[in-house]
C-alpha cells in the first residue's frame, strides 16, 4: 500500500480487471466501493458463459457506481467506464484508445482471454497499463499480467488467500513477481487512491 503516491503520478491510460471462477462478487465490490469521480477507463475481461448473452451488465450495474457497459467494436475507452467483455468476444484495447472484438479461436478455453486484454493493454499503453488479477479456476491471465510488468506497466494481483478458487492468481505469482498481492479491499483502495 505504500506505492499510492507513486502510481497517482503515472496517469494511467487503461485499468484492465480480470477474472474468473469467483470474480463476480470481487467486481461488484470494487465497483461498489469505487469512487464515482474514478478518472481513468476501466475494462473488464471476465469468463462467461458464451451462451448466456445478458444480466452479467445489468447485475455489475445495479452495484457499481460508475456505468458498466458492453463496448462494440472500435468503441473508445472513456474515464470512469468500466467496459465489460462481451460474452463470446475477445477484447483488445489498441494504440488510439478503442476497444477491438474478435471471435478468433477460444484461447485457454476461453473467450475472452484475459490473457489477450492485457497484452493489447500493454503493448499500446506501456507502463501507463494497471493490471489486476482476480480469483479464477484456470491459468489465462498469468502471461498476459507478466507481459504488463514486462513493458513497465503497473501489476496487482488478488490475495489468494481470499479467492473462491485460486488458480488464476498462484498462476501469476508462479511466473512473475507482482508489484503488489492485495485483498479486494485493498484494490480498493489503491483504484481510489487515482483519484485526484
Amino acid at each position: 500500500m505504500n506505492n499510492s503516491m507513486e502510481l497517482s503520478d503515472r496517469k494511467f491510460k487503461v485499468v484492465v480487471i480480470g477474472g474468473s471462477a469467483g470474480s463476480f462478487s470481487v467486481v461488484s465490490k470494487i465497483l461498489s466501493q469505487l469512487d464515482p469521480g474514478f478518472p481513468v477507463p476501466l475494462v473488464l475481461c471476465l469468463h462467461r458463459l458464451k451462451h448466456v448473452r445478458s444480466g452479467l451488465v445489468e447485475g455489475l450495474n445495479l452495484k457499481s457506481r460508475i456505468p458498466v457497459v458492453e463496448p462494440f467494436d472500435k468503441e473508445k475507452l472513456k474515464p470512469g467506464v468500466a467496459m465489460l467483455a462481451p460474452s463470446n468476444y475477445h477484447l483488445f484495447v489498441e494504440f488510439d484508445s478503442t476497444i477491438s472484438l474478435s471471435t478468433e479461436e477460444v484461447y485457454n478455453h476461453s473467450r475472452p482471454a484475459i490473457d489477450f486484454a492485457y497484452s493489447s493493454a500493454a503493448y499500446s499503453f506501456r507502463e501507463k497499463t494497471l493490471g489486476i488479477i482476480l480469483t479464477g479456476a484456470n491459468k489465462d491471465g498469468a502471461k498476459g499480467l507478466k507481459s504488463i510488468k514486462d513493458k513497465k506497466g503497473y501489476t496487482i494481483v488478488q490475495d489468494p488467500t481470499t479467492c473462491d478458487v485460486e488458480t488464476m492468481p498462484q498462476s501469476a505469482l508462479k511466473l512473475f513477481e507482482p508489484d503488489q498481492v492485495l485483498t479486494p479491499d485493498e484494490i480498493v483502495k489503491v483504484l481510489n487512491s487515482l483519484v485526484d
